[in-house]
């Protein structure tokens, strides 16, 4: 399966639970691209004792994991590309939306 996730939150337990989804579906042979909009472009600042966002991040990077990350919200916020918040347009947004067999957003 192609599953598409789409992260809106900046919100430390709705990211972690976000990744672990992604870790879930990679480990059972799913393909997982994910794509950080608005706020969800913070995820990698946003750790707290409770949910070690970073943590869910890498490992989800690690099992193949794919993210995009919307250039306007990040230049909104002042932030550069990195290897987590690679910068997409709304025409890599539209390719997971209609490539993805099934599409979640958080």
């Amino acid at each position: 399966m192609k599953l598409g996730i789409i992260l809106y939150s900046n919100d430390p337990e709705t990211a972690f639970w976000a990744f672990r989804t992604g870790i879930f579906s990679l480990r059972n042979g799913d393909e997982v691209n994910m794509f950080l909009l608005g706020k969800g472009v913070e995820c990698e600042d946003i750790d707290t004792g409770n949910f070690k966002v970073t943590e869910q991040i890498r490992e989800y990077l690690d099992l193949g994991g794919r993210t995009h990350s919307c250039t306007s919200c990040m230049k909104m916020r002042s932030q550069e590309e990195s290897e987590v918040c690679a910068l997409s347009t709304m025409d890599d947004l539209y390719g997971i939306i209609t490539d993805s067999d099934r599409v979640i957003t958080l």
